[in-house]
């Protein structure tokens, strides 16, 4: 008995050690289910509590600073904004909200250390015009991640450290008009977000300020419009000095662009050398690398030629008008393009002077002033000119030519050439042997009868030039003188008188 009552007394100790086993497990299993609930909920979201943890006043969800590591949910289908700032949610899944929040437009996720974005963040919120998701620890965007949000005008995403920009991570965004990318790492500017026009049809402000850019593309910049460049923000950057970027800063100024004007002196670029020191780019054209002052560049076209006249006002849709010098109204021989410039031609002198263009919204007013400078010629006329005195001038080198040849390249016939001597006394010698033979046959002829007049050549002395006043007129002499002329005769045909140099036949 003793062993029995010990045997039962040990049996109903096990059971009732079981008992208490089962009793202490019983809560636990019934808790399980709830830890499991909590668990998922951990990962989508908590219940969403309007009294503690959340302020909901209307159609506004204000869950900031309330250390949150999830969205709570589920949320009003009414929720128009979300403020989820300053919690510690590291990632946003796609199924942050589990239904559609069609009225949601403004989502502020700021000071949340976000880390991870998924693709699919945005596909139950597509009706977004402003997101906010600045201060967090972004390293990258990726393709298409905002694809979803068509409607989005507002997305900042300044102080992270996005170091990578896919360059078709805004595409979508037809709606975007203000992108702030300011105090990343981002290396290369975003050209194609400003340039290329399909991709961000209304995009009016970009700010990529102090970032690690060290390269602006300058002529690109350059040739966008003024109301693009008035909220273009890229200060603080690691550029290299250059006059190149000292014009375009220093052009910007004196067009009064906000993006110059308003940060003027975080405007600033560094110098060559080890030491790498900062210097504002506005005073390159004084210390150092001693640039051209930059001044507004006027128009300048000749006769007949057409001009465009661009009214680069600073804000994009704005009425513009049109006043001529001398403060006249248009003529209808002048037309305004769609973007409000000025086509005027053809030039006449006279379409010299200052053009003004009044450029009116319903926030803003602005007067700009083209002069307008007409050459009086044509371009073609110019050319005209220019080959006229090339041709003049060529024409003066060949005569040049020419007369060096003629001295120096034809026959000699001087006499102190060479070869010349022998030539000149052969045909001095034939001249005399003819002239006695001229002299025989004329005596001959003479005393046969023969009638013929007597002829002979003759050089008058000066003395019988002044006689005859210049004029031949040989005059009958006497018989008696008939002694002195058979002399004379004799005295012309002596070799002297054939080698004088001015004969005369009488």
């Amino acid at each position: 008995m003793m062993g029995g009552s010990l045997w039962i007394s040990h049996g109903a100790t096990e059971a009732l050690f079981n008992g208490r086993s089962f009793i202490a497990v019983l809560p636990l299993a019934l808790l399980l289910p709830t830890v499991r609930v909590s668990a998922q909920m951990m990962m989508i979201g908590g219940p969403l509590d309007c009294e503690e943890t959340c302020v909901c006043a209307s159609n506004i969800v204000s869950c900031s600073k309330k250390n949150l590591t999830y969205v709570p949910t589920p949320l009003p289908n009414y929720t128009a904004v979300l403020d989820l700032s300053f919690n510690s949610i590291t990632r946003l899944r796609a199924e942050w909200t589990p239904h559609s929040l069609n009225r949601l437009h403004s989502l502020i996720l700021s000071h949340n250390n976000l880390t991870f974005l998924s693709s699919e963040a945005f596909v139950s919120v597509t009706k977004l015009r402003y997101l906010d998701l600045s201060f967090n620890s972004l390293r990258q965007l990726d393709e298409c991640i905002f694809e979803p949000l068509e409607h989005l005008e507002v997305l900042l995403l300044y102080s992270n450290c996005i170091s990578q920009v896919n360059r078709a991570a805004f595409s979508g965004l037809d709606n975007l008009q203000r992108l702030y990318l300011s105090q990343n790492k981002i290396s290369r500017f975003p050209l194609e977000l400003v340039k290329n026009r399909t991709r961000l049809k209304a995009l009016r402000l970009l700010d990529v300020s102090s970032n690690k850019i060290k390269a602006l593309p300058l002529s690109d910049l350059k040739a966008l419009p003024a109301w693009i460049k008035n909220s273009l923000y890229f200060h603080n950057n690691p550029l290299p000095c250059t006059c190149d970027l000292h014009g375009l800063v220093a052009h910007w100024h004196l067009k009064a662009l906000s993006s110059t004007m308003d940060f003027k002196d975080s405007h600033t670029c560094l110098l060559p050398g080890l030491q790498k020191e900062k210097m504002a780019i506005l005073d390159l054209d004084k210390h150092y690398l001693n640039c051209s002052e930059v001044k507004v560049m006027d128009k300048s076209a000749y006769l007949e030629q057409r001009l465009v006249l661009d009214c680069d006002s600073r804000e994009r849709e704005m009425m513009k008008n049109w006043v001529l010098p001398g403060n006249i109204s248009l003529s209808p021989a002048m037309e305004t393009l769609d973007d409000g410039s000025l086509l005027i031609g053809p030039l006449k002198a006279e379409d010299s002077g200052v053009y003004t263009c009044y450029a009116t919204s319903d926030s803003f007013n602005e007067t700009l002033y083209v002069t307008v400078t007409v050459f009086n010629s044509t371009k073609s006329g110019g050319l005209e000119n220019l080959k006229t005195a090339y041709t003049t001038l060529i024409a003066c080198l060949i005569s040049l030519v020419m007369v060096l040849i003629y001295l120096y390249l034809t026959p000699c016939r001087c006499a102190c050439c060479p070869g010349q001597g022998l030539e000149k006394s052969d045909s001095f010698h034939s001249s005399t042997v003819s002239l006695s033979q001229a002299h025989e046959e004329t005596g001959q002829e003479r005393g046969e009868g023969r009638g013929f007049a007597y002829r002979h050549v003759a050089f008058m002395q000066p003395k019988d030039q002044l006689e005859q006043n210049g004029r031949l007129n040989p005059i009958e002499e006497d018989e008696e003188c008939q002694g002195d002329r058979e002399r004379r005769r004799s005295d012309a045909e002596s070799v002297s008188s054939v080698c004088s140099d001015t004969p005369m036949v009488v």
